[in-house]
């Protein structure tokens, strides 16, 4: 993982090194030479890194060059966070007893102590990469200014013969696809496109084999052609597989308008059916390009594509036309276990066929890592055999270029390096859990791994996209979705994950507490037992003395504050620490030591009472997660010192939020309260929040209002209220002011009447996604309702007393979806 993602990682160190206020670090101009000095040798060094990544596989002190040149980057990545640290703290005006410890800073000795101790490392680690770069001479590199694709990971051409006897399950997927190739198409252009996407491994190109030799398909086309696109989408190349497939005839001699006309002659008044096997390219440009030159086939003629690419799918396909294919059952998965372990031998063992069906899960039904589990046990009648592949990982296990792993590998060698980062550090997430998304992306924003935004695009927007990149390959599964089509939660696809330890490298590791020993390169740990309860921080772990991630995950667990502490004061470079489900009571105040610290869990704590005002130091913290932590008596006064912090979810016994712990939180732009029983009252003081992009309040029981400042929020764009008895919205609570609300959530609030007046004002705004659901007293909904002009789609449900609708609702371009309301015609 290091050494392919060392180009992207170089690329972000040099984005802060040209960006990073010099003038205004107090640092001796020596230092700023040389700072400028590791900026250059750093830029020399990257435009070599493509080249050094392909030589690494076979030359292992490329490798190794490689490895120290990580550890350089890294050095230079912790430097500039303690200088922009420094910088951040300079800007301050610290007025409390709080932070006086922070105001050592500015004294003069300790002033003159930093310009000397950051003059050492500057020149320290300059030194280090100086020498690296005279080394890289030795090995001839080339200058690349882009991605590569590395020959020997091309995925095998395919073809079309398929033995439908060896396929198990797809009965039912072929029935379909046949379906749609012998129907009529309503598309206007004579050639509709039907893309089969799923995961690699899942088997598109088998069945569209199966379809293609299909005796009622090939009776419906005059012409049938397959072509293995795979990774070059060379349109010059591509026609003429075409050409060669429809006429058995090779014309790559031909120019390539001569291979167009003859491309044309061939498909002219003919019925075709065409399969583009294995398309990666999500150029639509390209794409285009290439349909133009087949559209000259008659009525009904059809062209396959199979992807892995949800956004392949969506650039080549005709409407409503893609196959999303899913995985195999359970019985079908194991027969083919059967199949290939045995070889249809009839000679099952009893005793290994039940480890059988566990080693089958491991597979979420993904026919080629059965058949790759299947092959690794045939022959093999031990019953250690198959524990051994049931107990251990498969990305453990040695494997063909032809099995799961290295197919899967092809879907990651084709991410662009800024997402391959944020891929690899799945690998640390627990297995099989649901994982919020905002967890990923505020967990990569606190790494580093989203780019720097351009224009009014904020990082959490470019971490959406990524995430969204990373859905549309399929390494996620089980999403859940809003009503407003946000994507809530998610699992990380159990191949997925394997696939992502395989290329994690040296720098993620998953421990147990009986680990005997982890390399001093590890900077991303998951520490899980099943239960942990008493014991202290192994000494194994402090070998990791650069960690940037520590994650501890237990069933069960009760850890004390010395467990802790250790932690704090191990790992100074710490930028993401999760310690969640563990009966922990308190934190100490070491915390406040970790300046580079961006993101802290500590949810599910039950038994923590208060939080020490150290915390309020974090300078960098940029996501607070608190939520259950149902002793919590409320944050610390001078939270409003956070000043860089984007998310905050709390649960806690605070009776109202005071002011001071909102001021200087205008940065922050998510704001969860959950389960707050005692909260009566919002502060007037929301005003400072003029970032504050989403709000959600649930199972507030005695909130009655919110307050008028909410008027002030004009960045927000979500509003969900859920579970609030007491809160009615009579007066429509400031909401004239929300002209940059796109989603409105009101659920379980049994004293809501009618809707608030305050949103009338806002009815020509941005608002497109309203639900208003399990709102017994609702008895009417407002006639300006039917003004909401920009609805996209409105929910209605489980308002027994809801009676009316405004008559103009239903002439509203919004979809409209009502149920439960018996009251309303058509309501259920």
């Amino acid at each position: 993982m290091a050494e392919s993602l060392l180009f992207n990682i170089t690329g972000l160190v040099l984005s802060k090194l040209s960006s990073l206020a010099l003038d205004q670090i107090a640092i001796s101009w020596d230092t700023k030479t040389e700072l400028k000095k590791l900026e250059n040798t750093l830029s020399t060094i990257r435009a070599v890194l493509l080249d050094a990544n392909e030589q690494q596989a076979t030359n292992n002190e490329v490798r190794d060059w490689l490895e120290k040149l990580q550890d350089v980057v890294y050095d230079v990545d912790d430097l500039l966070d303690d200088l922009s640290t420094h910088l951040l703290l300079r800007k301050l005006k610290f007025q409390t007893n709080l932070l006086q410890k922070v105001l050592i800073f500015f004294s003069c000795s300790n002033l003159i102590a930093f310009r000397l101790k950051i003059g050492y490392e500057v020149k320290q680690i300059r030194e280090r990469l100086d020498e690296i770069a005279s080394n890289k001479r030795n090995f001839h590199f080339i200058e690349q200014v882009g991605s590569t694709l590395i020959a020997n990971k091309v995925r095998e051409q395919s073809h079309s013969f398929v033995r439908a006897s060896d396929i198990i399950g797809r009965e039912n997927d072929k029935g379909v696809i046949v379906e749609l190739l012998l129907s009529s198409t309503d598309n206007h252009d004579n050639v509709s496109v039907i893309p089969i996407v799923g995961l690699g491994g899942l088997g598109k190109t088998t069945l569209v084999k199966l379809v293609y030799n299909d005796d009622r398909v090939v009776k419906n086309f005059d012409l049938r052609m397959w072509v293995c696109v795979s990774e070059d989408f060379n349109l010059k190349q591509i026609i003429e597989k075409v050409v060669r497939s429809a006429t058995g005839e090779s014309f790559g001699h031909l120019d390539m308008d001569q291979m167009q006309a003859r491309l044309r002659d061939v498909l002219d008044a003919q019925k075709y059916l065409l399969v583009l096997d294995d398309i990666w390219n999500d150029d639509c440009n390209k794409w285009m390009e290439l349909r133009d030159l087949l559209i000259n086939g008659t009525s009904g003629s059809k062209i396959v594509v199979t992807t892995r690419s949800k956004t392949v799918a969506t650039i080549t396909g005709t409407v409503n036309s893609t196959y999303n294919l899913r995985g195999l059952s359970d019985d079908d998965c194991f027969s083919l276990f059967l199949k290939c372990a045995f070889r249809g031998e009839g000679n099952c063992h009893p005793n290994l066929v039940e480890i059988g069906r566990e080693i089958v899960k491991k597979c979420s039904g993904v026919p080629l890592a059965v058949k790759t589990l299947g092959n690794l046990l045939y022959m093999k009648n031990e019953e250690r055999d198959w524990l051994r592949i049931r107990d251990n990982d498969i990305w453990e296990m040695e494997q063909k270029e032809n099995d799961i792993l290295p197919i899967l590998r092809l879907s990651y060698d084709q991410m662009p390096s800024y997402l391959k980062q944020c891929f690899t550090y799945c690998s640390i997430f627990p297995k099989g859990n649901e994982i919020p998304k905002e967890e990923f992306i505020n967990i990569w924003i606190a790494q580093g791994f989203i780019e720097s935004p351009k224009g009014n695009r904020q990082l959490k927007d470019i971490g959406n996209q990524y995430f969204n990149e990373l859905l549309s390959r399929f390494c996620f599964q089980d999403v859940v979705e809003a009503f407003d089509g946000e994507i809530l939660a998610c699992k990380i696809h159990n191949l997925v994950h394997e696939l992502a330890q395989s290329v994690a490298g040296t720098e993620f590791s998953y421990v147990k507490f009986h680990t005997k020993a982890i390399t001093e390169r590890v900077r991303h740990v998951l520490f899980q037992e099943e239960d942990f309860s008493g014991k202290e921080l192994p000494e194994f772990l402090l070998q990791a003395r650069n960690m940037r991630s520590f994650s501890y995950s237990f069933k069960v667990g009760s850890i004390g504050k010395s467990f802790v502490e250790t932690i704090t004061l191990n790992f100074r470079h710490m930028r993401v620490l999760v310690l969640i489900s563990l009966e922990l009571e308190e934190l100490p105040s070491s915390i406040g030591t970790l300046k580079q610290l961006r993101y802290l869990n500590l949810s599910r704590n039950c038994n923590i009472r208060a939080l020490p005002s150290s915390l309020c130091g974090l300078v960098n913290l940029q996501t607070l997660n608190l939520i259950n932590c149902e002793q919590l008596q409320g944050l610390p006064r001078d939270s409003g010192k956070l000043v860089n912090l984007k998310t905050l979810y709390l649960t806690s016994k605070q009776r109202f939020l005071p002011d001071k712990c909102l001021q200087g939180l205008n940065s922050l732009q998510c704001l969860l309260l959950y389960k707050c029983d005692r909260l009566t009252l919002l502060p007037e003081g929301m005003h400072h929040l003029t970032a504050l992009r989403v709000l959600r309040i649930y199972e507030c029981p005695r909130l009655a209002s919110l307050p008028s400042s909410i008027k002030y929020l004009t960045a927000l764009e979500k509003l969900w209220i859920w579970d609030c008895q007491e809160l009615t919205l009579l007066e429509g609570e400031g909401m004239e002011g929300l002209t940059s609300l796109q989603s409105l959530l009101l659920m379980g609030l049994p004293k809501l009447i009618t809707l608030p007046e305050g949103l009338k004002e806002i009815a020509a705004s941005n608002l497109q996604y309203l639900r208003i659901a399990n709102c017994p007293s609702l008895t009417a909904l407002p006639e300006w309702l039917q003004n909401f002009t920009s609805l996209l789609r409105l929910y209605i449900e489980d308002c027994p007393n809801l009676s009316y609708l405004p008559e103009g609702v239903h002439h509203l371009s919004a979809k409209v979806h009502i149920n439960g309301c018996p009251q309303l015609n058509g309501g259920n």
